[in-house]
Order: C-alpha cells, then structure tokens, then sequence
C-alpha cells in the first residue's frame, strides 16, 4: 500500500512539473525554413483562426488582413479582423528588431512591451492584452508560438492564462499573398 501511494505520488508530481515546463525557443535553432519576420511579415497576410476555450471548444472564429512594413529595425503591423458574427476589430503592432533574434512590440490594447525571439522557423512572442468582455476589461497574457512552414506560410498558437489558469487557445494560420 505504501508502495503504491509512493508511486501515485511520483506520478502525479512528475505530471504536475511536467505541466509547468515550457517549450524552450533554443530547440528550433536548426529548424528550417528560417524564420526571418522582416521578411515575412512586409506586405499583406491573410489570417484565419478560432479562439477555444478551456474545453477545446470553439467560442470565436476570425479572418484577418495585415498590412506589413519596415523601416530599418522597426515594423508596422496592421492588422483588421472580423469575426464570424460581424463585429470588427483592429490591432497595429509597432514591433523593433533587437540583437540575438530578439524583438520587442507595442500596440494599443497591450499592456507594457510585449517580448519575443526568433530560433530557426520558429518566433516566441509574450504580452498582457486588454481585453475587453461584457462591458469590462481584463488583463490576460499571452504566450504566443509562430512556426513558418513554407514561405508563404505560417501556424500560430498562442495560450491564453489569467493568474496562471488557463481561459483557451488562439489558433491561426497565415499566408502571405
């Protein structure tokens, strides 16, 4: 019976940290296509995703048009969604180019400067939105994932927590016109 509880326990404590770890931007340094946001994020992107809440289920479906440019190290994406019910919405991140791979990113409805680096295909991205629901407006955060698969493509998966909790998941493809 010790026995028993002994291993229930080390399950259950390799489950809970392994819960916590988190993905480490260093593991898609190899990875190709490079991911070079300069380059894929100037022109226009068309986006389509769906937010899913705690259970998987879809809760919103979106469209989105970004309009991309650079000026040296700095970047101007503007970006118009519309949701599956109609209502609009826009978002136009001023992001600038560090050293490493690095970036960092500011827009409207972020709270702060929002962090990032690229490895390989992949982009790291972290920040508060405000957002606004029923009239109120909370502070959530966002760990956002970019992966580039063609040149022309890219997946993103972003988890949306408030207080460490999960609220649900952002899934978008882009591709670039």
């Amino acid at each position: 019976m010790k026995r028993r509880l002994l291993l229930s326990s080390a399950a259950a404590s390799t489950l809970v940290l392994g819960g916590c770890a988190s993905q480490d931007i260093n593991n898609y340094a190899s990875e190709k296509p490079v991911l070079d946001l300069q380059q894929y994020f100037n022109g226009t992107l068309d986006a389509y995703g769906v937010f899913t809440d705690r259970s998987g289920a879809v809760v919103k479906r979106f469209t989105v048009v970004m309009r991309c440019t650079w000026s040296g190290d700095v970047g101007l994406l503007d970006e118009d969604f519309t949701y599956a019910d109609g209502s609009t919405q826009k978002r136009v991140w001023r992001l600038t180019k560090l050293a490493d791979g690095r970036y960092t990113g500011t827009a409207g409805d972020v709270v702060g400067t929002a962090q990032g680096q690229a490895r390989g295909n992949a982009f790291y991205w972290n920040y508060t939105l405000s957002l606004p629901v029923d009239g109120k407006v909370y502070e959530v955060q966002f760990d956002d994932w970019m992966y580039l698969m063609t040149d022309r493509v890219m997946l993103n998966k972003a988890t949306m927590t408030k207080f460490g909790v999960k609220l649900g998941e952002v899934t978008l493809s882009f591709t670039k016109r």
